[in-house]
């Protein structure tokens, strides 16, 4: 069996490899004439460049090929500008499937990985009440937009098209940048939070959305989406906490902003962005992104359906990433 891996060069991507590769896959890693292959060393792995700016030019870089799977795991998470959100995770999904209608290949599954964050801000009223398949899309970032527009694309095809949608809560584990960052400034004495009012969030170790995109490729049916969380419900201190105590308890402040002075560094960080031409963490998208209160979803139908079942909890998964970046010296 052949599977085609884009974004294979990414964090979760990169995983999604590993386990192709345990699992005895011919394992064909898309990547730019630019991506890093740090976590694609293993000489088992088949490269091929594809360029999502056009879909003539993918139709020419995949005519030769052959492939049972695609998991498109490619996409922007951050850009300097929103328009380069849709031109990436939405024009880039489009072109990738319609290119791969055109050379009719016979796949058997297509899974996207997708987002919890193509909801938007939904079910906001305590007591939260889990997000679900069932409730109207109302992304309120340019990263869940794009995400959303993509989604309703392959909803849209007229001739069927084996596609599956994953859509896991924020990802964490080895190699990931983002929650990093929060490690990395607790390292360094503080934590920082935003709002006072309750904030439920949610999170799934990557291994655990790797396990998702293979029980789909088996057991999913075409056209249906699934959340994906570790099953938990966790308080906002909850990260902060495992993350001191793992990293041997230091000293720390623990600074909790209101959401006005957010919005203010925010738009600061976006304006000195555009000014300077370098993407900054804290910007408009992250701003929506914080101040949501609600990351609680259904992963009912995944368990009912595809047989999921997280393995790893928090706790575990923030031991393990700790390891990992302290193995790494990234901390």
């Amino acid at each position: 069996m052949k599977i085609l891996i884009t974004g294979a060069s990414g964090f979760i991507g990169s995983f999604i490899v590993e386990e192709a590769l345990k699992r005895g896959f011919e394992t064909w890693a898309a990547v730019r004439k630019s991506s890093s292959k740090k976590y694609l060393q293993d000489e088992r792995i088949r490269f091929i460049e594809l360029d999502f700016s056009s879909q003539e030019k993918l139709e020419q870089q995949l005519k030769d090929c052959h492939f049972d799977y695609v998991v498109h795991a490619a996409g922007a998470t951050k850009c300097l500008h929103q328009e380069d959100f849709f031109r990436i995770n939405t024009e880039g999904t489009k072109r990738l499937v319609n290119a791969l209608l055109t050379l009719q290949m016979p796949l058997k599954r297509f899974v996207y990985i997708s987002s919890l964050s193509i909801m938007g801000a939904i079910r906001e009223q305590q007591p939260y009440e889990e997000i679900r398949e069932t409730d109207e899309a109302k992304p309120n970032t340019a990263y869940g937009k794009s995400k959303l527009e993509a989604e309703e694309f392959l909803s849209t095809l007229s001739s069927p098209f084996p596609y599956i949608i994953l859509r896991p809560t924020g990802v964490y584990g080895p190699r990931e940048r983002d929650y990093f960052m929060q490690i990395h400034s607790i390292k360094n004495h503080i934590d920082f939070a935003v709002g006072f009012q309750r904030q439920d969030i949610t999170f799934v170790y990557v291994t655990d959305v790797v396990q998702a995109v293979f029980l789909a490729m088996e057991k999913g049916e075409t056209g249906r989406k699934y959340f994906l969380s570790d099953g938990e419900v966790y308080q906002s201190s909850e990260f902060s906490n495992l993350v001191h105590q793992e990293l041997g308890r230091p000293w720390w402040i623990r600074i909790t902003a209101p959401i006005w002075l957010l919005r203010v560094i925010t738009w600061c960080g976006d304006y000195m962005g555009r000014m300077s031409g370098k993407m900054t963490v804290l910007n408009n998208d992250k701003f929506n992104i914080l101040r949501q209160r609600n990351w609680r979803c259904d992963i009912e139908p995944a368990r009912k359906e595809l047989g999921f079942e997280p393995q790893v909890r928090l706790a575990e998964g923030v031991r393990r990433s700790i390891e990992w970046y302290k193995a790494n010296k990234w901390i």
